[in-house]
């Protein structure tokens, strides 16, 4: 394991240190009074003031963020202002939605992503690598709400042939899938053609083309594992970007997971969801990004070194 892991993983209680105070402060600073959603627009100041008693709200700062702080170390994220339910019960209820449709889009971008970007890389300057090139400007420029607006009223409205939200099956996945997968598939099909192109130009590449070694055989067996790590790291990287078109998307076509219960919870003025479901995002990025640093320390030998 080498260094620059390791240091991720002793920085790993820092960041997260960092971000749940950034958060739990920058809540309490959103316009709008959760005691006064809850009370209701007629309640009197004494009503609203004991809401906000009972809520905790009313302590100072600093002692808000240290309950918190305790009882997330001991894996209670709080209680849920709307709903009074457990803040980890909520995210855990929504959690596995999020993850089979970020796992789907990733299984969409890399099946299209990487493919595409080797035979743009194979054919430089052809008429392919052309029409990639400006299929994945397209993708990568236009929001992913516009494309699943777009996909709402074709497969659904005009065809028929899918349903128009929520999460009833897995016909319902297909079309949120596919508008988060756009954007890291144009990510990941530009790196891979950047990074074959490069491989493609060493040595040992026109050492085996010379001795015969077909295109096909030389970019898969030689030039790709060579080529991957990059493209590994921008799929660790791009992590944080899906979570947040996560968001748009499952708002728009009614996917019940961490972005649609984030927006409900910012809509409700939801301190411990909005804390919760934060902390859970950052963690997961983190996760990830040092499971890619892992990867290509096991693929690359020389990334071990570094």
């Amino acid at each position: 394991m080498n260094a620059r892991i390791i240091n991720k993983m002793l920085m790993l209680p820092v960041v997260m240190l960092v971000v749940s105070f950034a958060v739990f402060v920058a809540v309490r600073h959103l316009p709008g009074d959760p005691a006064r959603m809850l009370a209701g627009p007629a309640a009197t100041q004494d009503a609203v003031d004991a809401v906000h008693h009972s809520l905790g709200l009313d302590r100072p700062v600093m002692q808000q963020y240290g309950g918190f702080m305790r009882g997330a170390l001991a894996g209670d994220l709080g209680v849920s202002i709307e709903s009074r339910q457990p803040v980890g019960r909520e995210i855990a209820s929504h959690f596995p939605y999020t993850l089979l449709l970020g796992l789907s889009a990733y299984a969409l971008a890399l099946c299209f992503g990487i493919p595409g970007g080797l035979a743009a890389a194979m054919f430089q300057d052809g008429v392919w690598d052309r029409i990639f090139m400006g299929i994945t400007i397209v993708l990568a420029s236009v929001p992913n709400f516009w494309f699943a607006l777009l996909l709402m009223e074709l497969f659904s409205v005009r065809l028929g042939l899918l349903p128009l939200m929520g999460a009833h099956s897995w016909s319902s996945l297909l079309m949120p899938s596919l508008t988060l997968a756009l954007m890291p598939m144009a990510l990941i099909g530009r790196m891979t053609r950047a990074s074959m192109i490069a491989v493609l130009s060493r040595d040992y590449i026109r050492t085996a083309r010379a001795k015969g070694v077909g295109l096909m055989r030389l970019c898969l067996r030689h030039a790709l594992p060579n080529a991957l790590p990059p493209v590994i790291t921008v799929i660790g990287m791009n992590l944080g970007s899906v979570i947040g078109g996560a968001v748009v998307t499952e708002t728009v076509f009614g996917w019940p997971g961490l972005g649609h219960l984030m927006i409900e919870a910012v809509r409700w003025r939801d301190y411990p969801v909005i804390e919760g479901v934060t902390l859970v995002a950052v963690l997961s990025v983190i996760l990830v990004n040092l499971a890619a640093d892992i990867l290509i320390s096991r693929i690359d030998p020389k990334a071990r070194r570094i």
